[in-house]
């Protein structure tokens, strides 16, 4: 869905802090050599199930021409090949990150809310954008920005002018007046301004789902429930009717969109997976029904498990 000049050169990541930033080096040098050669002391081939010594990947210009045996993949390069060595490294296939929220700083939520603006958050994404790829995740699922930020910082990481992962953004999850994507304990005459993915009924649902894929979204964010940091009475409450999730895959799917749906609670993760989302992200109360039912249609479970170390800590 989303086209770069990087897709091939991508794949393939250090598993070292050091070696992660020469590979980062030279994927950008590619550009200005026809070859790039990296010899790799080991390799994980994922396909098999092995890790392989003595290795090496040969990339001309954007795309991975060879892997294979180091002698062998090196007598196919050309003389003018840049060469990095890493035959005291690891090399592994670029990870994948199905959730993640990278235009945000993971600090205290009121600060940001009440004293930085959307602006603020623009110009330290790339940053983030960066430790993330430099930590070996060269795909991410970005399930919720504000501002169409994420559609921004997607642009300038596949335009070249940012260094970061290959990037399908969601904009604005949706959300239920009140509920988890709300702003809610404050007073009524709190307003923001600025975008916002509320909307309620099968009608505002569907316009706002044209208005995001209007500018940018790669995919839709539905909050089917409340969260663990929201500030609802119940952490698993359903947030939506099964008519608006219905509505919402529908939908997404006419504009060639699939949907992940944030639910904890056991009842909304069952009315999502009925509505056909493609993804359960969290899925913390889960029953035995909904593991049956998300087996049935194929849901894909984003337990997302390492937040519970950020929230407990």
């Amino acid at each position: 869905m989303i086209g770069t000049k990087r897709s091939s050169l991508g794949v393939w990541v250090l598993a070292t802090s050091v070696v992660a930033g020469q590979g980062l080096a030279a994927q950008a040098d590619t550009t200005r050599h026809a070859q790039v050669l990296v010899r790799a002391g080991r390799l994980v081939a994922t396909r098999t199930g092995t890790v392989l010594a003595n290795q090496a990947i040969l990339i001309e210009g954007d795309r991975i021409k060879e892997v294979g045996p180091a002698d062998a993949v090196a007598g196919h390069a050309s003389r003018d090949v840049r060469v990095i060595d890493l035959k005291n490294a690891t090399v592994l296939p670029g990870l994948i990150d199905c959730h993640t929220h990278i235009t945000a700083d993971p600090g205290d939520y009121y600060r940001q809310l009440f004293r930085l603006s959307p602006i603020d958050e623009a110009v330290r994404a790339h940053i983030y954008a960066k430790r993330t790829l430099d930590a070996g995740f060269t795909t991410v699922r970005n399930v919720g920005a504000g501002e169409f930020i994420d559609v921004a910082l997607r642009n300038a990481i596949n335009d070249g002018a940012v260094p970061g992962p290959r990037m399908l953004v969601s904009t604005m999850p949706l959300s239920a007046t009140g509920g988890h994507g709300d702003v809610n304990g404050m007073s009524p005459y709190l307003h923001f301004e600025g975008f916002s993915g509320i909307a309620n009924g099968v009608d505002q649902i569907r316009e706002r789902i044209r208005f995001e894929v209007k500018y940018g979204a790669d995919l839709i964010k539905v909050l089917a429930s409340a969260g663990v940091l929201s500030e609802e009475e119940s952490v698993g409450a359903p947030q939506y009717s099964q008519e608006e999730l219905n509505a919402i895959v529908e939908e997404a799917a006419m504009w060639g969109r699939k949907v992940a749906a944030h639910a904890h609670g056991a009842e909304a993760i069952k009315r999502a997976v009925r509505a056909g989302v493609a993804s359960i992200e969290h899925g913390s109360l889960i029953d035995d029904e909904g593991i049956r039912l998300m087996k049935e249609r194929g849901t894909y479970l984003v337990a997302d498990i390492y937040n519970d170390d950020y929230i407990l800590a």
